[in-house]
This record gives C-alpha cells, structure tokens and sequence, in this order.
C-alpha cells in the first residue's frame, strides 16, 4: 500500500530481459540506502518488488501483464521515474490509499499553465470514467492528485500546484505523453460492491428489499431517548 506522495526522482539505467520478465535496474541513491531485497516499491505508479541492490542501484522485475497494462515497456535508459517505498505502521497518511495496481494508461490531451499553477488534462479509457467523482482522488504515475467537477466522460483535469511540479517529474509532461492511472479503491470498492482486502468487506449493493422505517428524532425523544435518567432509578 502506497500513499502516492512522490519520495525520490529515480533515474532508470537498464531493461533487460530476465528468464521472461524484464529486469529494470533504477538509480536512486536514498531509497536504495534504505530498501532489502523483497521490498515493494511503487515505480511510476507500479508496485514492484526488488529483487537485487548493488550501491545506490536497485533492481526490480516486471512480468508480461505489467507490460500490457502500463506504460513501463516505453520507458528508455536515462528516463526519470517516480519513487515511493510501501507505506508502513506508523506512517503518516497523507494523499490517499494507493494499490500500486495500475487500471490503465492515459494520454496527456491538454498542457495549461495558469499563474503558477499548470492545469492538465488526460483522456483515459471510458470504462474508468466511472471511477472518477467531483473533486475525489486519482493517481498520475504513482503521484496522488484531485481530479477536477467533472462531467467525466472520458477525461479528466488536474491542477499541479509548485509543490507538486517541484517534487515530481511533472514539468517534463507534454501534450500526447502516457500515463499510468490507478483510480481510487474506495471509489471502485462502492461502483462494484468488490470487497476491499485488508480494508473492510464489500458495500452492499443497493435492493428492491422491503427495509423497516426508521425512527424519527421526534419519536425517539417521546419515547424517553436522551432524557436524563432520575437518580437512583433503573
């Protein structure tokens, strides 16, 4: 589980093939001082595992499915990438729950830069679309961002703030870039009544069942609820 607050820029040196999965050796000199073989890291918005560390150099491994569903087998030697080491107890949870399992690859359709701030929209798959609400939260290559009110059809815009272009690789967006997006499990967990692992079982779907009526305030209060009890009395 990630946050997708963006810990460290890392800078891929090498994919090469592995026994059928592609190695990916990443340079990054804090997150590789502090991570052990068998770590999950999120690369891009990709939850990896790695697998070897040499120095300030770690290596991770994606199977062929990753490759489908991502935009990891564009990436060249040399790109930037964004780094975030797994949540842990205790960890303070800013940006919201991230998977680390991308839904799908979105396409960079506008670049506008108001004031300080850049204003980006992306084109996404209209099956995802569905899992964007009014001002709720998506992750762009692994970084925690507010969509825009919407309507979403099949795009959507967020708004970078300096912050966020300063700690990101964001500044080097442009217009027909992919994009790796994980929409927000909460808001999956509610439009499919899918159980949420690790996180509390499925919402319920709504039914035609016949349900009880509640009970007023009034009622409630008639019938003695949160009236003070006389003392000594039962």
């Amino acid at each position: 589980m990630f946050t997708g607050l963006i810990r460290e820029i890392g800078r891929l040196r090498t994919v090469r093939p592995a026994g059928g999965v592609l190695a990916v050796d990443i340079e990054a000199a804090q997150l590789a001082a502090t991570a052990t073989v068998g770590d999950s890291i999120a690369v891009n918005g990709i939850c990896l595992t790695v697998t070897r560390l040499a120095g300030s150099v770690f290596t991770v491994e994606a199977a062929a499915e990753t490759r489908r569903l991502t935009t990891l087998g564009a990436w060249r030697r040399g790109q930037k990438l964004h780094l975030e080491g797994a949540l842990r107890a205790g960890d303070a949870l800013d940006g919201h729950f991230v998977q680390g399992h991308v839904d799908g690859v979105g396409e960079v359709l506008k670049v506008r830069q108001v004031s300080r701030d850049w204003l980006v929209t992306i084109g996404l798959p209209g099956d995802l679309a569905r899992f964007l609400i009014p001002k709720g939260s998506v992750a762009v290559d692994g970084v925690s961002l507010t969509v825009d009110a919407g309507p979403h059809t099949d795009r959507f815009t967020v708004n970078l703030i300096p912050h966020s272009l300063d700690g990101t690789n964001f500044r080097a967006l442009r217009t027909g870039q992919n994009v790796n997006l994980e929409m927000d499990v909460l808001v999956k967990a509610v439009r499919t009544g899918q159980p949420l692992a690790g996180l509390g079982e499925a919402i319920p779907r709504a039914t035609t069942e016949k349900k009880s009526p509640g009970r007023t305030l009034e009622q409630l209060l008639a019938k003695g609820f949160g009236r003070p009890r006389p003392r000594g009395g039962k």
